[in-house]
């Protein structure tokens, strides 16, 4: 049975957090705001979390999980990052966009693409999001909230609870979340190349939409 913290999207409630935050490191999956969508989330050091999240997601072990980072300083740790890429990185954090880079040694090597040592990696602009990464003191493993058999990623906390109150621990409602996942920019090549536009607009970083 998931526990149900309602908190205020601009001031989050330091208490309800810090329960949620618990969960989290006791190894439960939690479904929280973001500047996308909700998403579903776990602690990252924990095997058998980031397999439960993926079930409950319904994709196997070659879906891109994502990692969800504070600041810039601690995506470093985590990717490999040169300076024409800390630029791009610069100008799209925090926002809407996931970013893959090259996986460093600090990733776990379950967690990153199997052919590729890629990780995607993300610095969401959500107050909750942040207040929550700030309690765990280090990135949460995260995916977009689509729940099986459906194509848009979950909105409304209520029926996000109503769905999975069997299998999450947890669901942080700080109200409706855009409806439209992150743009995601592969870094990992030479050239940096658009392989979805969501949320975030590309031609901050410089890069044009196709079409």
């Amino acid at each position: 049975m998931s526990q149900y913290f309602e908190v205020h999207p601009d001031n989050p409630q330091p208490r309800l957090l810090k329960q949620a935050a618990q969960i989290l490191h006791s190894g439960g999956i939690a479904a929280i705001p973001t500047d996308s969508s909700y998403a579903l989330v776990c602690h990252l050091d924990d095997k058998a979390a980031a397999e439960n999240l993926r079930r409950i997601r319904g994709v196997d072990d070659k879906h891109h999980l994502t990692l969800l980072c504070r600041d810039l300083s601690e995506l470093a740790s985590y990717a490999r990052v040169d300076n024409r890429q800390y630029r791009l990185l610069k100008l799209g954090t925090p926002g809407a966009f996931t970013f893959i880079l090259e996986a460093t040694k600090e990733v776990p090597r379950r967690l990153s693409h199997p052919a590729r040592r890629t990780i995607g990696l993300r610095v969401p602009e959500h107050r909750v999001a942040q207040a929550l990464l700030s309690l765990l003191g280090q990135p949460l493993l995260a995916t977009t909230l689509i729940a099986p058999g459906d194509s848009q990623p979950m909105n409304d906390p209520q029926a996000i609870r109503e769905r999975f109150q069997k299998s999450l621990q947890a669901v942080v409602d700080a109200g409706a979340c855009p409806m439209q996942p992150t743009t995601v920019i592969d870094l990992s090549a030479d050239e940096p190349v658009l392989m979805r536009l969501g949320r975030g607009d590309p031609t901050l970083l410089g890069l044009q939409p196709h079409g």
